[in-house]
């Protein structure tokens, strides 16, 4: 049996709605966060030794890292049509986009959200001395990273429906959260339409929304 280790408000949601796609039979074990330090609870890190979501066990196999998980499914169902075959040109764009994902958009939407977080939270007389550091970062690197990153992904998206070619594929379910995170922190509307637009189609997919039933509403990187 296939188990969704599902940590609240986590980017395991992803694993949650690749299941519904493959029309796969799963479990889901929701798992709580610490009320006060917002991280995994003990019996979710015993799971793997790190601890980090999403985990997902398919008999004895503990699986790990959201896109190996979407790549061990990938390889278990070959016929699924999520994949472009091997010799399809979109496989090297599939690729692209599968380690983009978090090699790429997450990392920079992870440092805004620590530096608002450090920007709001020290005590108030560090708070200038914190804005001033957090501040000439933003403007030399995570602003400038940031936008390129999403009109990049703006254009792409211009092209076809899906990030990949006229398809869903594991790429898509990779790329849904930093974009889902990138249109709910960012505001990405109006600067950025095929963006937006891709969002909607993902929520508009029966797929995803069997998903958001079982693993609940997800409140993206707040």
């Amino acid at each position: 049996m296939i188990t969704i280790h599902h940590l609240q408000n986590s980017r395991s949601m992803r694993l949650l709605w690749l299941m519904e796609e493959l029309g796969l039979d799963y479990e889901v074990k929701v798992y709580a966060r610490d009320p006060e330090t917002n991280l995994a609870p003990e019996d979710y890190k015993a799971l793997h030794p790190l601890g980090k979501s999403p985990i997902v066990t398919d008999g004895d196999n503990v699986l790990a890292e959201t896109g190996a998980i979407v790549e061990y499914f990938m390889d278990r169902y070959p016929n699924a049509g999520m994949r472009p075959d091997l010799h399809d040109p979109a496989r090297a764009r599939y690729h692209y986009w599968m380690h983009a994902a978090e090699g790429s958009y997450m990392p920079p939407l992870v440092m805004g959200l620590f530096f608002s977080r450090m920007e709001t939270q020290p005590p108030f007389f560090l708070r200038p001395i914190i804005k001033a550091v957090t501040g000439r970062v933003r403007d030399l690197y995570l602003s400038p990273t940031t936008k390129a990153l999403f009109e990049y992904a703006n254009e792409q998206l211009g092209y076809s429906d899906w990030i990949t070619g006229p398809y869903l594929t594991g790429a898509d379910i990779m790329m849904s959260y930093p974009l889902e995170a990138a249109s709910a922190r960012l505001g990405l509307g109006d600067a950025y339409p095929n963006i937006a637009a891709y969002v909607a189609r993902i929520h508009a997919r029966p797929g995803y929304q069997r998903a958001v039933e079982k693993g609940g509403e997800p409140e993206i990187l707040k």
